[in-house]
């Protein structure tokens, strides 16, 4: 093995071949961190590492907060700057506070080291540090918009849940093969059904396992490697035992995670999802899982019965949404699938013949004897339908209406008179809504974003809910408190 000069003499820096995870921590063991102690690289970084040195393209750690990860990636960097030949490695961070963090960590093991001072420049304005043979680490926040136009040796991403989109990673994917480059991301969990966590499930779907233990899993294949540590499924998140499992730096015990949870400020979403590492939805999410769960039913709407039917209209950017409801035995009632068409977003209009289509299709196994929905935005076809010989109730989408429509909905599903035939569709709209609370106290149900652009449609779209919430509401009502009937268009 090549030996690692450890004077402040002109270093002689060469490629070792290949990387091997004791040089690494033989280098290491001169390094101090901001603290003024060595570093010491914990054994589940080294793991990582065994794939990362390995020449994997794609190398994924997921491990909750406060595990040294940054730290860990630093230092990574750091150790290519000097032995990567001509390194370009861009660090893209979630944001610039976590930016400046990473840039910190790196900075910091190199300012705590003479002999890497002698060749490493730190540029904190540009959270950049260079060698003195034109390699270079950057850190900057992903939405700065800098991540075309690069060509790399090694691409590190940062906290990868918290940003908006996989864009940059797969932008950075795609340039790997240029330099025969290598991607490390490090992150913790993100909330369930955003593209960060469906591309994790696919990636413990898909790809082979090497080992899996309590608390552990590792995945891997010629193209990705996956080290993730999460407190499992079913494991219980107020075992300390159980959760120390999931956070393998050796700074964590047992006695400081009792102490942490018992923090007044400490809530389960943050424990469950930063601590635990587990997907967890945001503490204002209107409908919970586990309520949403347990209303679920393998029952059908029998094929002929007549059904209402919630509409919410949408032609340029969000979803028109169409939910069937069928009252059999008030106050029981029960949701059908919902049916949700998703218009071109390229500037033209989702197709009115296609919703009419839609309603046909419902009209033709349930016959529809009652629409809700509000017709100013679409008369034309509101029209349509009331030729149909259906009556339609016009429900604006005011702030009043809008909290008796949550208030009516969420009752029904806590009583348990409000069941649902688990449609996917249907849920995961439900589930994407967040409670907004209104100046006098009362809630509705509201997108994630109102932001209809750069950012995750899939995680803000909400309107077969909004279907759901309407006709429920007209349905568990009497008809003068609930709308306007219009038994024929005039």
């Amino acid at each position: 093995m090549t030996a690692i000069p450890m004077t402040a003499a002109a270093p002689r820096r060469r490629s070792p071949q290949p990387f091997t995870v004791a040089h690494f921590r033989a280098w290491a063991r001169e390094l101090e961190l901001d603290t003024g102690q060595p570093w010491v690289v914990e054994p589940f970084f080294e793991a990582f590492l065994e794939d990362y040195f390995a020449g994997i393209p794609e190398c994924w750690l997921l491990v909750p907060e406060g595990n040294a990860k940054t730290t860990s990636l630093a230092g990574l960097g750091v150790y290519l700057l000097e032995f990567r030949p001509r390194p370009s490695i861009p660090w893209a961070a979630s944001s610039r506070d976590q930016a400046e963090i990473g840039y910190r960590q790196a900075e910091g093991l190199v300012l705590g080291s003479p002999r890497l001072k002698a060749f490493l420049k730190c540029q904190e304005g540009y959270r950049r540090i260079k060698n003195e043979l034109g390699g270079r680490l950057q850190v900057f926040a992903a939405d700065d918009g800098t991540g075309d136009g690069i060509i790399p040796s090694d691409c590190f991403i940062d906290e990868l849940h918290r940003h908006k989109n996989l864009k940059l990673y797969r932008t950075w994917s795609g340039k790997l093969q240029k330099r025969g480059g290598q991607l490390a991301t490090i992150s913790t969990s993100g909330e369930p059904g955003t593209e960060f966590e469906q591309t994790r499930e696919r990636i413990r779907q898909q790809t082979p396992t090497i080992e899996r233990r309590p608390g552990y899993v590792h995945a891997r294949s010629a193209r990705i490697a996956l080290h993730e540590y999460a407190v499992p499924e079913d494991g219980d998140v107020e075992d300390m035992a159980t959760v120390k499992l999931a956070n393998p730096f050796s700074g964590i015990t047992v006695e400081n995670l009792a102490e942490k949870f018992d923090t007044p400020t400490m809530t389960m979403t943050h424990w469950r999802r930063m601590v635990c590492n587990l997907p967890t939805r945001d503490e204002h999410a209107a409908i919970q899982e586990a309520e949403w769960h347990d209303a679920a039913t393998t029952d059908e709407i029998p094929e002929g019965e007549s059904v209402w039917l919630g509409l919410d209209v949408a032609f340029k950017w969000d979803t028109t949404a169409m939910v069937p409801l069928w009252m059999p035995d008030p106050p029981k009632r029960l949701l059908g699938p919902a049916t949700i068409l998703v218009p071109p977003r390229d500037g033209s209009s989702l197709e009115v013949d296609e919703i009419k289509r839609s309603v046909v299709v419902i009209h033709q196994r349930n016959p529809i004897h009652t629409v809700v929905m509000d017709i100013s935005r679409a008369e034309d076809l509101a029209q349509w339908i009331s030729d149909l010989g259906i009556t339609i109730i016009d429900r604006a989408q005011t702030n009043s209406l809008a909290v008796e429509d949550y208030e009516r909905f969420m009752s029904a599903l806590r009583n348990g008179w409000l069941q649902h035939s688990g449609d996917a569709g249907l849920t995961r709209h439900a589930l994407n809504a967040v409670a907004r609370v209104l100046p006098f106290g009362d809630a509705r149900f509201d997108r994630v974003s109102q932001t209809r652009q750069g950012g995750n449609q899939e995680l803000r779209v909400i309107d077969a809910l909004t279907a759901a919430a309407m006709v429920n509401a007209a349905a568990s009502a009497p008809v003068e408190e609930s709308g306007e009937v219009l038994s024929a268009w005039e």
